[in-house]
């Protein structure tokens, strides 16, 4: 707890028991002693929430719940109800307490975020390590970073080599091995060995600022039923302070009954009305889900992102780094003249020199050693391939096209729908390598998940060839496969799903997919970790690259708005209710405590099931 709220609960339990005393010490009648004791214990309780209307009031901001505790309490004072008064106050006092709580505790799910980045960072200056702020840290400057420490900015390891926790940005808990080259990204920790990092993005630029400035903005990102129980309060408070005076006066002058009657109803109206526990436990329910998915390193933009995913019932998804891990590899090779192995020697050769993923790919697949002797000269044509001399020959080593301007004539095509790299020597064509990507482990399971948890339709949209796409994707449950796609085309194609369902989602790996991302109802970037466009142009980021966390946070979005309308219900329905049996006099001021009061701790306790669930 903070300190303010360790004081509030030490007055509210001094007060309960003080009350709790008068009620047995204090003869139950007006009088002098009466007033004085109940008096003091009212001021003791409710002093902040009678400050908090009278500057509301010099505000013109009158019509708010504290103005209506105020007047109700204030009222039962003056009809002699004096404990009345203070149960208004201080269960109302209670009730605050609790809220305040509940907000704190879902709060510190995402409040590991704040202190991602550390006050200090250490920054070598030419032959010294110096303090300095992080937001004084330039591209290029190497920072120091030791063993137990934050890394404060995105860059590249120039010395050193160690283990990071990346669990306060991706929620995996298990540890990455890094090293000399290794991109790493301001927020995780060093749990191991000195690093020597070169800043690549400044602190405003950087993972955490991107994050924690999306966070701080998430709770401008209301939702609709949100708005519509701001608006709704906004009219239904005046319209119950024009109804118990209505109810405190008209009565009385038609039936002649005693005014002192009346006005207790109509004070009872003013309690009970209150509608705090739609005001509080709907933010709050959305608040809690938003922390829930943030520990587990989900970022949701916002509420209406809750809300739009509940609805969503078509899902398209990009293809690579998306459905697929993004990691090329050689499945065949298909040799012309030479041996496969020594087919496979040469390219790994020519392609060392390259950082290319297909590149990389080639190197991984050769187990001998690569002697970069033999390499006498290297160049890469980008787009093409790569030239280079080895043996004292000269090779090339990339896609047909490039190989047919160097003169080569290729005997065999490619495998329709497969990558290929194809080698040859200055005269003749010697094989190629088949080229694959690879789905994610559990890419089928993750869909049949959400097919299962209402989902109508997926469909992938993609920029490959329609048989490599089918290759690649053909075990997976998708309805629908358009290929041959630019970027532009994917928002066309987003664009026409819109008239099939209530809401589409787009799926993507947040790198090149911002336009398709922005122009669906509800953008989803996975692995987005790091990435400027994901963060603007995403609702939600799956920060681990993780697709089973797709259909959690499906799932966590329709629990959360359950949880919503059950709190709606539950308060206009206990409200109503007590308001009916209130004005004909069979409850009183103590029944509407509960129904305002009451009712409110119910309901966030209701919403926080939205923080305590375990997905995603």
């Amino acid at each position: 707890m903070t300190k303010k709220q360790k004081k509030n609960l030490f007055r509210i339990c001094l007060s309960a028991v003080l009350f709790i005393a008068g009620l047995f010490l204090i003869p139950d009648t007006p009088g002098y002693i009466s007033l004085i004791y109940y008096t003091a214990l009212y001021l003791l309780i409710g002093w902040d929430v009678l400050f908090s209307a009278f500057r509301n009031l010099m505000n013109r901001q009158v019509l708010d719940e504290k103005f209506l505790m105020t007047v109700a309490s204030a009222g039962a004072i003056y009809l002699g109800e004096y404990h009345e008064a203070i149960a208004v106050m201080l269960f109302y006092q209670t009730g605050e307490w609790f809220q305040s709580f509940a907000v704190d505790r879902s709060r510190k799910s995402i409040q590991g975020l704040i202190a991602l980045c550390p006050d200090e960072v250490t920054v070598v200056r030419g032959s010294e390590e110096v303090l300095t702020d992080p937001e004084d840290v330039t591209v290029g400057d190497i920072v120091a970073v030791r063993p137990g420490d934050r890394i404060p900015v995105d860059g590249r390891i120039t010395s050193g080599s160690g283990s990071i926790d990346t669990s306060a940005l991706t929620g995996e808990s298990v540890p990455v091995d890094v090293g000399i080259g290794d991109e790493v990204l301001s927020g995780s920790i060093d749990l191991n060995g000195a690093l020597y990092i070169e800043c690549t993005r400044t602190y405003e630029n950087s993972t955490v600022s991107k994050i924690l400035e999306m966070i701080e903005n998430a709770a401008d990102q209301k939702a609709p039923v949100e708005s519509f129980i701001t608006r709704f309060a906004a009219v239904y408070t005046p319209a119950v302070v024009i109804l118990a005076v209505i109810t405190a006066v008209v009565p009385p002058l038609i039936t002649g009954d005693s005014f002192e009657m009346w006005i207790h109803r109509a004070l009872t109206f003013l309690v009970v009305s209150c509608p705090c526990a739609l005001v509080v436990s709907v933010p709050l329910t959305f608040f809690s889900c938003i922390g829930s998915a943030s520990r587990h390193g989900v970022l949701i933009k916002g509420a209406h992102a809750i809300e739009t995913l509940n609805k969503t019932d078509i899902m398209a998804f990009d293809k690579t780094g998306t459905l697929t891990k993004g990691e090329y590899s050689v499945t065949e090779v298909l040799p012309h003249r030479y041996s496969a192995d020594k087919l496979l020697e040469l390219a790994a050769h020519a392609e060392h020199f390259s950082t290319h993923p297909i590149a990389r790919s080639v190197i991984k697949a050769y187990h001998g050693v690569i002697d970069t002797h033999r390499v006498a000269s290297f160049t890469e044509h980008s787009g093409r391939g790569i030239s280079a001399v080895i043996d004292g020959r000269k090779y090339y080593v990339g896609n047909q096209r490039f190989l047919r301007e160097n003169g080569i004539e290729i005997p065999v095509h490619d495998q329709e729908g497969q990558y290929s790299v194809s080698v040859a020597d200055e005269h003749d064509y010697l094989g190629c390598l088949i080229i694959e990507d690879t789905l994610k482990d559990n890419a089928s399971f993750a869909l049949e998940e959400l097919k299962n948890n209402g989902i109508g339709k997926l469909v992938l949209l993609t920029g490959d060839t329609a048989a490599a796409a089918e290759k690649t994707v053909g075990d997976l449950p998708l309805d629908k496969i358009e290929a041959h796609l630019l970027p532009g085309d994917k928002v066309s194609k987003l664009k026409a799903l819109r008239g099939e369902g209530t809401a589409v989602c787009f799926v993507g790996d947040g790198l090149n997919d911002a336009p398709v991302l922005t122009a669906a109802d509800i953008g989803i970037a996975m692995g987005g970790l790091g990435s400027d466009a994901a963060i603007e142009a995403a609702d939600i980021i799956l920060m681990n690259d993780d697709l089973s966390q797709l259909y959690k946070t499906k799932l966590l979005s329709g629990k959360t708005m359950r949880i919503v309308r059950e709190n709606i219900l539950f308060s206009l329905i206990s409200k109503l209710a007590v308001l009916i049996t209130g004005a004909v006099g069979l409850t009183g001021m103590n029944m509407a405590v509960f129904a305002d009061v009451g009712v409110l701790c119910i309901c966030v306790l209701n919403a926080l099931r939205a923080k305590w669930s375990r997905r995603p």
